[in-house]
């Protein structure tokens, strides 16, 4: 597919994010499979999927456009999402339609703005599509400037700046879709957990719309129930946001 082809097929759409860590109780290739055929069947118009084993498995069994990332991590630095340049290169050599990667101002594992592989990115792969994952405004505007196909705010709750936030920034994210129309597809990405929250992004201007652990990790959907019935004693974000 072409980038306005997939542009055409993502628009107005769910995207489900089929995800598993080698420390989830549901792990395994053949379940991330199944929830990228189950999201399908459901009427998603595409799949967010991480590492190369995943992406490849997925692409052999669905037919959905994928937004391809690799989540890596390292102890000295906050940036695990696509973080280098073979990454990206093995996340499109595995059949991403899209490539996803951190394009905030954290500091990577070599000591470098996330942001600054985006540029690289571009060189090296120019007909691979860009997904930036931001977490703030003025993040947004320099990858739109960089010149990337797709942008959300990922990565808002997740840095250093933003980690005590749980709620969507639904003005942030209108004046997005407003400041970037015509310049990049705005998906909305992070703390969207049900469908009236979906219904609300696309009406402020989302080009799509991706949901992960509300339909796809059950463990994280058991906690969300149970964190209240307690009383709110044990925040599960906690562990969503735990290094894998």
């Amino acid at each position: 597919m072409t980038k306005e082809e997939i542009k055409k097929a993502l628009k107005g759409g769910l995207i489900v994010s089929c995800q598993v860590q080698p420390d989830d109780p549901v792990y395994s290739i053949d379940w991330v499979v199944k929830m990228a055929k189950a999201a399908k069947w459901g009427g998603a118009v595409g799949l967010r999927a991480n590492s190369p084993d995943q992406i490849a498995a997925i692409r052999k069994e669905v037919d959905l456009p994928i937004i391809g990332l690799w989540k890596i991590w390292n102890d000295d630095t906050d940036v695990f999402i696509t973080p280098t340049l073979d990454a990206c290169k093995a996340v499109w050599e595995a059949g991403a339609d899209i490539i996803a990667l951190d394009c905030t101002d954290q500091i990577n594992h070599g000591g470098r703005p996330a942001w600054e592989l985006l540029p690289e990115l571009k060189k090296a792969i120019p007909e691979a599509p860009i997904f930036a994952d931001v977490s703030t405004y003025e993040e947004a505007v320099r990858a739109v400037e960089i010149g990337v196909d797709f942008v959300g705010p990922t990565l808002y709750g997740y840095t250093e700046a933003t980690k005590d936030i749980h709620e969507p920034d639904f003005r942030t994210f209108a004046r997005m879709c407003r400041d970037f129309k015509g310049k990049a597809c705005v998906i909305m990405e992070g703390h969207i957990y049900t469908p009236e929250d979906a219904m609300k992004v696309l009406y402020l201007g989302a080009h799509s719309v991706v949901v992960g652990s509300a339909i796809t990790r059950p463990h994280y959907i058991t906690k969300r129930f149970v964190d209240l019935l307690s009383g709110y004693q044990d925040d599960w974000r906690i562990a969503e946001r735990s290094k894998h």
